[in-house]
């Protein structure tokens, strides 16, 4: 470019004329022109590379919500590229939004199909939401581009093993461990189907050979402690126990087990630190709360024992076998009402639980209530006699243990409680790992936008956008006075002293205006405010929702096209618990703004009231995307 410009001035020094200093001009417009041309889309290139790169910048440091507004803006401007769709779409993956990154990823795959990291992060997507399947079939094509990827081959194998595919899953895994024979989890996922197809002897054979190669494996071993569980051999089961805790120590289960084994073996000692290790770790551990209660009813240590099953019924308020527990230690400890109580919720279930009703007998006797003994007694009696005639009395079977979901028999109210399903856990590989946005949000709906005269600050880091509307921008560039401004900060409530005068000159406006877009809103809101005040003393707030719907219907019939009066309107309804209307009005809002993340945050949570959560996820993953990162505390809880 420069030795062009030297060789044009050279040529105009040593020729003269007008017309060849004209041609000369013109020509170097035309290549100027062409330089202009050339430049800028490369440098729009440069642009979209650059957000891109500022993207993934925030996505090392874990700023997933701040890293998905730069995905956002490259995609709005290059939406043919697949690098901002997958990006964004692993920062919803780190968000728990699987269904959203699994949607960003088709469509980065549309736009590039040969790229394996992608295929990849759609199948761990989709092993999330459990659609094993489709995530199989996302290895297997990954595969074709990348076939000596150890740990898709392993993942796929878990896809078949989650879908009952055992013939399949091993057939894979005899290819895998033809091509990598010394790899010791294969084995170790062959010795699981073997497991789940009750070939526990095969399955020895494989957790066995495992252990040979990686002797360090923790899994492993909690695997072979398994087979032992399953087999009764309780001194073998602690001490694979032994080596999966000595390599996993925050393994919860492992402690849990371990305690079934020493309980077994009449350690009781040792099967009670280990049930107090393993709830240090689970505090809401289930298994360990139950099992623990039952040591201590065991050992006399009745009011911790209470503790636990307080804990249980209270995950479980109609646990049967907790509720008989807590009773017989209520009981022995000397709250007797709280003990009959529990008997009678029990009896209430099972008319013919004798033991239960013998021992409700004798609280009612104890506490004077001789009338309901005698009635327990004779129930009693009544059935020793039945039995002495030989009238058929149903039988229960008594067992040392009993599965968790065994709750049709009262009778085996004092037995250890073991998992439903003895598994081994599964393991994904994936390089796709990280923390998860977890602040703590209620299912609160998003407030109204309302006008006022302080420019908004921003609620969060991230989310920057400003509501437009441009009733609200011709107000403005006609008035002399300070702008108004739309804000979603949720104002104070409004008592009725201070409501009045705002109602009263809203009204004066709009009796010299009907068609007062401003006063049809601000009046709608301030009836709003008025009836948060009134339902916050408890009261009956329909009147004030009803006059401020009245506004915002007065104020539609002016510009049916005003997204953010829809959204206004739909937020009354859904205040109201009309929630089918108000996901309509959030749909039309929607359809002439379809970046309002506010609706689609508020239309999720009425998705939720009505208990469709699949729709409620997917609305709240486009909230999230656009900015409201609270909303993925909620994908997270409604997935």
């Amino acid at each position: 470019m420069i030795s062009y410009f030297a060789d044009s001035g050279c040529r105009m020094e040593v020729k003269s004329g007008r017309c060849h200093a004209v041609s000369v001009i013109i020509s170097l417009i035309f290549h100027f022109s062409f330089l202009i041309v050339t430049i800028l889309p490369s440098h729009a290139q440069y642009n979209v590379e650059r957000l891109v790169n500022v993207g993934r910048s925030a996505l090392y440091y874990e700023d997933y919500v701040l890293s998905m507004q730069y995905f956002n803006q490259a995609i709005a401007a290059k939406p043919y590229l697949y690098e901002p769709w997958f990006f964004r779409g692993v920062a919803k993956f780190y968000l728990d939004d699987f269904a959203g990154a699994e949607a960003d990823c088709t469509e980065a795959l549309n736009r590039n199909p040969y790229v394996t990291a992608i295929y990849d992060l759609r199948a761990i997507c989709r092993i999330r939401l459990e659609h094993y399947t489709e995530a199989a079939a996302d290895y297997t094509q990954a595969l074709r581009h990348d076939p000596e990827n150890q740990g898709m081959w392993h993942n796929r194998v878990l896809c078949h093993i989650q879908n009952k595919d055992y013939d399949r899953a091993l057939g894979q895994l005899d290819t895998m461990l033809t091509r990598w024979s010394t790899y010791a989890r294969g084995y170790t996922m062959r010795a699981e189907v073997y497991l789940l197809q009750g070939d526990t002897t095969a399955a020895v054979t494989a957790f066995d050979r495992a252990l040979e190669l990686d002797p360090y494996d923790g899994e492993t071993w909690a695997g072979r402690a398994v087979v032992s569980l399953s087999r009764q051999e309780w001194k073998d089961a602690e001490h694979y126990l032994d080596k999966t805790i000595h390599l996993l120590p925050r393994h919860v289960a492992s402690y849990v087990n371990r305690a079934l084994a020493r309980v077994n073996q009449n350690n009781l000692r040792g099967a009670m630190a280990d049930y107090d290790t393993a709830l240090d770790l689970d505090p809401n551990n289930f298994l360990g709360h139950y099992n623990r209660g039952l040591l201590r009813a065991q050992v006399g240590d009745d009011n911790r024992g209470i503790e636990d099953f307080d804990f249980v019924l209270r995950l479980e308020p109609d646990n049967l076998m907790a509720l008989i527990n807590r009773a017989l230690l209520l009981e022995q400890t000397g709250d007797l009402r709280g003990a009959v109580r529990d008997f009678t919720k029990v009896i209430d279930e099972f008319p013919n639980f004798w033991f239960g009703l013998q021992h409700r007998a004798d609280c009612y006797r104890r506490l004077g209530q001789s009338r309901q003994a005698e009635l327990d007694e004779f129930r009693i009696l009544k059935a020793q006699m039945d039995k002495r005639y030989g009238r058929r009395q149903p039988r229960l079977n008594r067992q040392q243990m009993r599965r968790r979901s065994d709750d049709a028999d009262p009778e085996k109210y004092n037995q250890i409680v073991i998992a439903d399903d003895q598994e081994v856990e599964h393991e994904y590989k994936s390089p796709y790992r990280g923390r998860v946005q977890n602040r703590q949000t209620d299912e609160t709906l998003l407030p109204l936008f309302c006008l006022t005269n302080e420019q908004p600050t921003a609620t969060d880091d991230v989310r920057s956008a400003i509501a437009y509307d441009r009733h609200v921008e011709a107000f403005n560039s006609r008035s002399s006075r300070r702008p108004l401004y739309i804000s979603t900060t949720a104002p104070s409530p409004l008592d009725e002293q201070g409501a009045q005068p705002l109602v009263d000159s809203l009204t004066a406006v709009l009796h010299a205006d009907s068609t007062s877009m401003i006063a049809l809103w601000q009046r709608a809101v301030c009836h709003w405010r008025l009836a948060r005040y009134q339902t916050s003393l408890g009261g009956n707030a329909s009147l004030q929702l009803s006059l401020a719907l009245a506004d915002l219907n007065r104020a539609l019939a002016v510009d049916p096209q005003d997204a953010l009066l829809y959204y206004n309107r739909a937020t009354l309804y859904a205040e109201r618990r009309d929630y089918r209307q108000a996901i309509s009005d959030y749909d039309r809002a929607l359809r002439i703004e379809p970046n309002l993340a506010e609706a689609w945050y508020n239309r999720g949570l009425c998705h939720i009231f009505l208990d469709d959560k699949a729709s409620a996820v997917s609305d709240l993953s486009k909230a999230g995307e656009l900015g409201l990162y609270t909303a993925y505390n909620l994908i997270k809880r409604y997935r």
